[in-house]
């Protein structure tokens, strides 16, 4: 990351994002207080609300108690007569005194709409009494309305007022938005069962409560209806959702048996605050619908502001990032380009020398101290050289004695056994050992190397006749390639000293050799005894210094069993790099398989040591 981004992050870090993150929580503080605030209000409202609707139903109640007390419905029901009981009749001459005060209580009241009685015990024709006139009314017949189930619940009030809402009953109340009082009347003498009153209310009263009620200055934004338990809208202040399920225009489910409840949702699409307060006498609830946009509008305003601000913020630290910060950090983006060159291998990167300020001396320090690099790798690579080229001396040194004791401890057994015959086709065959170890060259053809390595194993075979066989299939089209001398021969060596050790069946070793594309795989396998983990670990060409190596333990001779191993891998990797070497696979019992990989390489072709400090 450069200086630029940095300061830019840092700018962002610690004034932009603390004050957008500040700005964000006081915006979510704030909303939440006005939702909080507004459900206080809400629900104080309501509860006033509540308390107008009921006094407009007590009220009505205390109306239908007083003609039941002063036995005018009774004397209605009971009369012989029914339709001189008519309490609507112009003529008032027919009345008595309590009927004539009730009538003008009833023209009096100004939210009685119409009034009836049904006569449980009165025949067919004579089931319904008119008490208040309504024009273009069909009352529910009797029979029809004792097979209703409000008839049973009116049964089972035994005289408690029932009030039904708009919507509710449409075939008792009509299609009117009227509220609706269904009671039973009794005897005052024996109370018996003798009717039932209907009486239904204007609207009037409760227009008035809502028009009174002022809430802000803007009452087209806050909806008010009366929802029953089952969610049906009895009553809309706006006139517009009646009788509808007002589950249609939310986003949840509502539950209408609590005391009261406020909520944010949706509202017919439209974010709201909802609040709803049961009226507990009455299977109904009063549910006020605000609109969220009205009530947030102030603090909407607010965050438009808070985030010009912000933006305008952001504008200037990118004003300043670029016009003062540009020429710094460029020229500091410059070197490290060259840095990143120099770490990808390229050691003649140069920064040009322009300016006069500090920012030159920077672009000569990294100039002078890629020359001192550069000539220090110079001389490491020369010392690294000359290290590799004494070390394969060495290695050499190592295994030419090492071949040579072994093959003269055979000829001395066979000398020893007086087979003369046998001691001197080993000494032809050690002869022509000799003539190709003591050339002074340190890579041979491949075809060499498999004369070489034929000598060696007919030299074993005279002494081991009865314990192996061998088979070399090396393709001719390999056989110029060249390689490190003496590869092969400490291979099939390890194979006859330690593979073949204790067999009690004959063995054989093979020797393979195939092309893969641009190097060589050399394979020598036995059928031997094989190695267990432990060996093949300790075998392995890990630095013998290494408590890790050290700590897997000895086992028998694992000093001369490793020695040609180790020698031809370190020679393989001083001479081609870590690519190549050696691999060994075993497993005891089923004998052991190592793969010499080197380059195709000819006469004339030319192959640096890879090492260490060489190799890029």
């Amino acid at each position: 990351m450069n200086l630029r981004i940095k300061l830019l992050t840092a700018f962002l870090g610690l004034v932009i994002i603390p004050l957008f993150i500040l700005g964000i929580i006081t915006f979510f503080v704030t909303f939440h207080s006005i939702e909080t605030k507004y459900s206080e209000q809400a629900e104080y409202s309501l509860k006033a609300i509540s308390y107008s609707i009921k006094n407009v139903f007590h009220e009505m109640d205390n109306v239908t108690d007083n003609g039941i007390a002063k036995g005018v419905f009774q004397a209605a029901l009971v009369a012989k007569d029914p339709d001189s009981q008519d309490l609507t009749a112009t003529s008032q001459l027919t009345l008595n005194a309590n009927q004539k005060n009730f009538r003008s209580l009833l023209y009096s009241h100004p939210a009685i709409d119409y009034a009836f009685l049904y006569n449980i015990h009165g025949g067919r024709d004579s089931n319904v009494i008119a008490i208040f006139n309504k024009e273009n009314f069909q009352t529910l017949p009797y029979e029809k309305f004792k097979e209703h189930p409000l008839y049973r619940e009116v049964m089972a009030l035994n005289g408690m007022p029932k009030w039904i809402a708009p919507h509710e009953y449409p075939e008792l109340t009509s299609s009117e938005n009227v509220f609706t009082q269904i009671r039973l009347i009794k005897k005052l003498s024996n109370l018996e069962r003798v009717g039932v009153l209907v009486v239904q209310i204007k609207n009037w009263e409760f227009e008035k409560i809502f028009q009174n009620l002022k809430l802000g200055s803007n009452m087209k934004d806050t909806r008010f209806m009366l929802v029953n338990d089952q969610g049906l809208i009895l009553y809309d202040y706006q006139s517009k959702l009646d009788g509808q399920p007002i589950g249609n225009y939310l986003n949840k489910r509502l539950s209408f048996s609590e005391g009261y409840q406020s909520f944010k949702g949706k509202f017919n699409g439209e974010e709201s605050v909802i609040s709803i307060y049961n009226l507990q006498e009455y299977p109904w609830s009063l549910v006020s619908v605000t609109s969220w946009s009205y009530l947030s509008q102030e603090v909407t305003t607010f965050a438009k502001w808070f985030v010009a601000i912000i933006g305008v913020c952001l504008l200037t630290a990118t004003l300043f990032n670029l016009l003062f910060m540009n020429r710094i950090t460029g020229t500091i983006g410059v070197i490290v380009r060259f840095m990143r060159k120099v770490e990808s291998g390229d050691l003649s990167a140069r920064v040009d020398e322009k300016g006069h300020d500090e920012l030159l001396l920077l672009q000569k320090g990294f100039n002078s101290q890629m020359d001192k690099i550069n000539e220090l790798f110079d001389q490491v690579k020369r010392e690294q050289l000359q290290k590799a080229n004494a070390e394969l001396r060495v290695l050499q040194a190592q295994i030419k004695p090492h071949f040579l004791f072994n093959t003269l401890e055979s000829i001395n057994v066979l000398a020893v056994q007086n087979e003369g015959r046998k001691v001197s086709e080993m000494v032809l065959r050690l002869a022509s050992i000799l003539r190709i170890s003591v050339q002074d060259k340190e890579e041979i053809s491949l075809s060499m190397e498999t004369q070489h390595l034929r000598s060696y194993l007919e030299i074993q075979k005279f002494r081991f006749d009865e314990l192996f066989d061998y088979d070399i299939d090396i393709p001719e089209e390999i056989m110029q390639c060249l390689l490190p001398k003496l590869t092969l021969q400490p291979l099939v060596e390890n194979c006859i000293q330690h593979g073949f050790e204790g067999i009690s069946y004959k063995g054989k070793i093979t020797i393979m050799g195939i092309r893969d594309r641009d190097r060589i795989l050399l394979r020598v396998e036995d059928n031997g005894i094989g190695m267990t983990n432990e060996q093949l670990a300790y075998i392995q060409f890990a630095d013998r210094d290494d408590p890790d190596c050290q700590s897997l333990g000895a086992y028998p001779n694992h000093e001369r069993r490793g020695l040609g191993l180790r020698s031809v891998y370190d020679r393989l990797r001083i001479k081609y790099g870590p690519k190549y070497g050696l691999l060994i696979c075993s497993a005891p019992g089923e004998g052991t398989s190592v793969q010499c990989v080197i380059p195709i390489c000819g006469a004339g072709d030319n192959h640096d040591i890879k090492s260490s400090a060489g190799g890029r």
